[in-house]
């Protein structure tokens, strides 16, 4: 891709901050309270301070407006340096849907949090509900003055430090299966929710969410009731963007640090890379990871040159692409680094830990293998 001059400048503050920040693995987990916490306040404050968090927020609304192309930089670039600011992803996925469909006092008071270093949650799985959307359950009523919320939610990422969470709970049950859905800003601390942390292998990131006679106000719909379903599939092009141009970046790292390896490490009197498994190995890694490389950029500058037109193919293409090289790589790269890619102390099952769940969350690669090929007509 070729790079604008600030565009240049832009990545290259974000590694200067990134290197000094969590450039060793010591100062890494100094951020990460000894690789527990996928999500440092420390960090995303100085980003807050930066200007960055606002990468994909309109000017009118405090942020920098940059686009599609200079996100997919950003959180290249972070996901290299594996930056913790996990509560990012959520943030600016729920953002998007307040600049949307938010009244002015919403997004005045939602987007200036996210601004100032806030992290914001969006939740809508349910035990019973995770790639079938149109099965939720969870149910508002309204009563006068409000609307009463009761039901579960679960796999609810960063809900344990978010300033706010985007609920997409039931008001009707006639039509079809996906009406009836609309969306709710609850504040954090509301009476009524109990946020259960669910432990994982990357730490303590996503939650169960109780919901017992939960009480909003009136003016907590975000959007239309009844339009739920509608104003989630407006948002599908930024989730899935943000989560390949995430997995692009963690590649990137994982190909990196086997080549570095594999350098170094000596068997036989020569080099392990220098032995053909390995390097024919590494060539294909290399290629794979530049078509994903082409394919994820070429994406975000479609979606800058067209921003109010839906990419159900291309976005569903980069989020599967990306996300299972990723897989992939890190995988390979453990097998390539022997014991040594297992041993906390390289980083490299780290690496693994956290491409692992990038083939579920935000649409499984089963579910975009779906959407592309309902995208020719099967």
């Amino acid at each position: 891709m070729i790079l604008t001059d600030e565009q240049r400048d832009f990545v290259a503050a974000v590694e200067d901050l990134c290197r000094r920040e969590v450039g060793t693995r010591e100062k890494w987990l100094e951020h990460t309270d000894g690789g527990r916490a996928p999500h440092s306040a420390k960090l995303y404050e100085k980003m807050a301070d930066l200007g960055w968090l606002g990468i994909a927020v309109p000017e009118e609304y405090g942020g920098a407006g940059q686009g599609m192309t200079d996100l997919v930089l950003f959180l290249e670039t972070t996901g290299y340096w594996q930056a913790p600011i996990g509560g990012f992803a959520t943030s600016a996925i729920t953002a998007a849907s307040y600049e949307r469909f938010g009244t002015e006092e919403q997004k005045r008071r939602v987007l200036g949090d996210f601004l100032r270093g806030e992290v914001l949650a969006v939740s809508m799985s349910e035990p019973g509900a995770g790639s079938d959307v149109g099965a939720l359950t969870c149910k508002a009523e309204q009563r006068a003055g409000g609307w009463v919320i009761n039901g579960q939610k679960t796999w609810c990422s960063n809900a344990h430090i978010a300033e706010h969470v985007l609920l997409v709970a039931r008001t009707s049950n006639s039509g079809d299966k996906h009406d009836g859905l609309t969306m709710f800003s609850v504040p954090a601390g509301v009476e009524g929710l109990a946020v259960h942390g669910i432990e994982t292998m990357g730490g303590r990131e996503v939650n169960d969410l109780y919901f017992t006679d939960c009480l909003l106000p009136e003016d907590a719909v975000v959007g239309e009731v009844g339009q739920g379903w509608r104003q989630l599939m407006a948002g599908l092009n930024l989730e899935r963007m943000i989560l390949a141009a995430m997995m692009l970046g963690t590649a990137r790292r994982a190909f990196d640090d086997t080549v570095s390896y594999v350098r170094e490490r000596r068997q036989f009197g020569r080099p392990v890379g220098s032995f053909q498994a390995l390097r024919h190995r590494l060539a294909d890694h290399a290629t794979e990871l530049e078509c994903t490389r082409l394919l994820v950029h070429d994406v975000a500058r479609r979606i800058d040159a067209e921003p109010g037109r839906m990419f159900p193919r291309e976005a569903s293409m980069a989020k599967l692409k990306a996300t299972e090289f990723a897989k992939a790589m890190a995988l390979d790269g453990m097998q390539m680094m022997g014991g040594y890619g297992y041993a906390t102390e390289y980083g490299m099952e780290r690496l693994l830990r956290s491409t692992v769940v990038s083939t579920v969350y935000g649409g499984t690669s089963e579910i975009q293998r779906d959407i592309i090929g309902k995208t020719f007509g099967l």
